[in-house]
């Protein structure tokens, strides 16, 4: 029996930075069934082949074992719902999705980024997975951004680009970290009341860049992370970009306090935002499973599915 704690070891997976793909293919009987993947690579273009690797817990595991034609839809930015769906759902998945058949009948979902109809070419077990090598029927490429997946919680290229771009000129915005050591975050208290570490950006550096600068110059070791909460607020015209971070050495902050982070709620913070986003923080990192904001200061979406659902 292996010595590796596989808790440690998905999170260390995770650190890649992968696509979400949603696998298809049709039972005996002409049921439709799929899951959502991001072990999914290419692998020749000369015979045209890819691989996926799907999971012995799934329950349509046998499908897949015997399928004789299977396809990958790569999902584009703004599906989280689909990947939500098709990594947990335990309902008519098809019914809560638009889609088409290919030429011989395997589900195509609407909207991916590109969609492989595949022959299976190859099967090789693997652990508590088999690799599932199929040659490439056919292929569409709508030209849209893929769906990213890293850390437990999906990321958008154009968002991660905002998030590392500079402000333009004229516009007020803020860089952030919400900084983890154990069981505690480190927080500013202000005379309006207690926010994240933070600092105002110009527009010559880009929040990530300028949040890590801060940290060095100020002796806080720390690796910064996804970003976690990019949202306006429209009555002051500011915007903000907080990321994750975790310490990695010693935390030295004067103008700052390390809370507990199940005593966030009872603070008082600078706004309903500020509060919103640090009563989140508590709750998800209970199950490591981060979601990423995007809105403004009173509604947005979250986008984020349990990391355990990947395959």
């Amino acid at each position: 029996m292996s010595a590796i704690d596989g808790h440690a070891l998905r999170r260390a997976f995770g650190a890649f930075p992968t696509g979400v793909t949603v696998v298809t293919a049709r039972a005996d009987d002409g049921t439709p069934v799929g899951f959502t993947a991001n072990s999914f690579c290419s692998v020749s273009l000369d015979p045209p082949l890819l691989l996926v690797c799907p999971g012995r817990s799934l329950n349509s595991f046998p499908v897949f074992e015997t399928c004789r034609h299977f396809a990958v839809n790569v999902l584009s930015e703004g599906q989280e719902a689909v990947s939500n769906t098709f990594a947990g759902f335990k309902g008519d998945r098809f019914a809560a999705v638009t889609w088409q058949d290919d030429a011989v009948c395997c589900p195509l979902i609407d909207g991916a980024a590109a969609q492989f109809s595949c022959s299976a070419h190859e099967r090789v077990d693997a652990g508590d997975h088999m690799i599932l090598i199929g040659q490439i029927d056919t292929f569409t490429h709508a030209g849209t951004r893929g769906l990213g997946y890293a850390a437990g919680g999906y990321f958008s290229l154009g968002l991660e680009r905002r998030a590392e771009a500079a402000p333009p000129p004229g516009r007020r915005a803020f860089a952030g970290a919400i900084l983890e050591h154990g069981d505690n975050l480190l927080l500013e208290e202000t005379p309006n009341g207690f926010r994240p570490l933070q600092i105002a950006l110009d527009s010559r550096v880009g929040a990530r860049e300028a949040i890590r600068r801060h940290l060095t110059e100020t002796g806080i070791e720390a690796e910064v992370g996804p970003v976690y909460s990019i949202f306006d607020d429209r009555g002051s015209g500011e915007s903000f970009t907080y990321f994750r971070a975790v310490l990695a050495g010693p935390a030295p902050y004067r103008t700052g306090r390390w809370v507990p982070a199940e005593a966030i709620g009872g603070l008082r913070h600078i706004s309903s935002a500020h509060a919103d986003m640090l009563r989140r923080y508590a709750l998800e990192r209970q199950t490591r499973c981060f979601g990423l904001y995007v809105g403004d200061e009173a509604a947005g979406d979250i986008h984020a599915f349990p990391q355990e659902a990947l395959r």
